[in-house]
């Protein structure tokens, strides 16, 4: 196993990380990531006559290098793709699967739930991986190179190394402690036992060689060796040996991670203000929930409202929304999902007339009534949240020729399982922790519980808008469930708000997923707007920070504006092809 290595230097001598641009204008395609490397993995592949499907896979294969914690080979997540020769939206479901061996009380011990912490590290939240097989299938249907020249550049950054900033830094300590427990992962992220230094340079040969491998024989490699070694690490954690933590085996089975595969799914689609708003449909929860809350919306005129007032508006579409989502969202090849209902018109009819323009809603509010009821009806108990991880990743990438991707993609948590497959070089996911452990008396929740092979419902909403037919944005966030209110405030930001595209990302974030207070920002906290809610009698509870947003918006004349964080998760990196004014 090589594992890898960090380059120590004396500070003065350590290398700094890559600058970060938050905004880039220009023409020829564009990327926007977290990461200037995988910015400029995309980039390369732009600037070499790929097309916006090939820049995405390469720059999602360089997330795998320097931002292992929230992507990866061993995870899963969603790609939407706007083909210009067609003038279609495409989407892959390329979300893990659960074990054959998995039941619906799986996760429980003598009838209760097992610890979340234990179940998250541990190899029984791992799922099979859905990302190796998307990315053979997106460059298959829609790509114009090779699997082997797609993930040319991340081989060569994981093979000459990235420099340590301060967010893979904080990241690593965050999780120093249960990485200490799995030799393996230590020996990739703990070199010399502890969070390498801010400006030393990682290496990861192993993943590397992953790529190299997986490069030459595509999903393939899942039925053979990465296979195997993925099936005997889930199974039989390898625990150090004074590790004192209880690591629960796995499922997972030959079978299944071989026998993976992507969904090519219809996207969800909405109306709203003229424009088309496609996303992901479940298994996913984040284009049914955006576009229900967009529904809501539409029954109201912005030129008619002040900024608080819309925003109690969102905030109130947002919370039905959550209700019909976490009642009636799951795997729709084991659920029965309502999903044309939900996106309907006459619904969102139904669930508006809750709304007071002077008055908040109690919650959580019961979801609506899918049955056909008209009127404020509710139609059942609530049901919980779940327990969604925060990390994840986005991009977006567009390309000369007008083609987009909007993509995010997981491990879940941040750090996954914690469990590194030796000598591959990647985490594990533990997906598998998105599914409810068990449900209320009143049967709440039984949408997502496990099954064998089932799909964890998620919240990741990559979103493509069009105008007359044509991309004119694209944006998605990581998040875990805030995932959705941070899509839905964006582009009611930019498109009601008449904020530009950065403004709208940089713009404090809330977060109401039906619960009785609403997540803030801290430059949110304090404000007139929130003063005025607050009279209203919505609560806000301080977080740091909610979500990481790439985005892209086409300007007219052949012109892209792609807009990255300029602070959140450290900031990310946009760039275009040709910069110009």
């Amino acid at each position: 196993m090589l594992g890898t290595t960090a380059v120590p230097a004396a500070a003065e001598e350590r290398p700094r990380p890559p600058d970060r641009d938050p905004v880039a204008v220009g023409r020829g395609g564009a990327v926007s990531t977290v990461d200037p490397d995988a910015t400029e993995a995309g980039l390369r592949i732009l600037r070499s006559g790929g097309n916006a499907v090939d820049a995405a896979v390469a720059a999602a294969a360089a997330l795998g290098v320097t931002e292992p914690y929230s992507g990866g080979f061993g995870g899963g997540g969603y790609f939407v793709y706007y083909s210009a020769r067609d003038r279609q939206v495409y989407t892959l479901d390329g979300r893990e699967t659960a074990p054959a061996a998995m039941r619906e009380d799986s996760f429980l011990e003598n009838g209760e739930p097992i610890p979340f912490a234990e179940a998250v590290t541990s190899g029984l939240s791992v799922g099979a991986p859905g990302t190796p097989a998307t990315w053979e299938h997106a460059l298959e249907e829609w790509g114009t190179v090779s699997l082997r020249r797609a993930l040319r550049p991340a081989i060569d950054l994981a093979d000459r190394g990235f420099v340590v900033d301060e967010t893979f830094r904080r990241q690593t300590a965050d999780n120093a402690e249960r990485f200490a427990d799995f030799p393996a992962t230590a020996d990739l992220f703990l070199p010399g036992g502890a969070p390498p230094e801010v400006g030393t340079v990682l290496r990861n040969p192993d993943l590397a060689d992953t790529y190299r491998e997986f490069a030459r024989h595509g999903t393939g490699v899942l039925a053979g060796g990465i296979g195997a070694d993925i099936v005997r690490t889930a199974t039989a954690p390898p625990v150090a040996e004074d590790a004192d933590r209880t690591v629960r085996p796995g499922l997972l089975s030959a079978e299944d991670v071989a026998g993976y595969e992507v969904v090519e799914r219809d996207p969800t689609h909405v109306e709203y203000r003229g424009l088309d708003v496609y996303s992901m449909a479940p298994s996913s929860s984040g284009g049914s929930t955006v576009g229900e809350a967009l529904n809501i919306l539409e029954r109201y005129q912005p030129e008619d409202l002040g900024p608080a007032e819309l925003q109690h508006l969102t905030l109130e579409a947002s919370k039905l929304s959550y209700a019909d989502r976490n009642a009636y969202i799951g795997d729709p090849a084991y659920s029965d999902v309502p999903l044309e209902t939900l996106l309907s018109e006459d619904f969102a009819a139904q669930r508006a007339c809750r709304i007071s323009p002077d008055a908040v809603l109690p919650a959580p509010a019961a979801p609506g009534d899918v049955t056909g009821g008209g009127g404020c009806l509710d139609g059942g108990t609530p049901a919980e949240e779940g327990a969604e991880g925060p990390s994840t990743t986005h991009l977006v990438t567009a390309d000369r020729w007008g083609n987009v991707v909007s993509y995010t993609f997981s491990i879940e948590q941040t750090g996954g399982s914690g469990i590194v497959v030796p000598g591959r070089g990647f985490l594990l996911n533990n997906e598998l922790t998105d599914f409810e452990f068990e449900v209320s008396e009143t049967g709440a929740g039984a949408a997502n519980l496990p099954a064998p092979g089932k799909r964890p419902r998620s919240s990741m909403a990559p979103t493509i808008v069009l105008e007359d037919g044509r991309p004119w944005l694209a944006v998605g966030s990581p998040g875990g469930a805030t995932i959705i209110t941070t899509v839905l405030h964006v582009l009611v930001d930019r498109i009601d708000r008449d904020m530009t595209l950065p403004e709208a990302v940089e713009a404090p974030r809330l977060s109401q997923r039906n619960a009785a207070a609403t997540q803030a920002e801290p430059a949110f906290i304090g404000t007139p707007e929130q003063k005025e809610l607050s009279e209203l009698g919505h609560t806000f509870s301080e977080v740091p920070e909610i979500g990481a947003v790439a985005a892209l918006e086409f300007l007219g004349r052949g012109r892209i504006q792609a807009v990255a964080e300029t602070e959140r998760r450290g900031g990310g990196h946009a760039a275009v092809l040709v910069p110009g004014r």
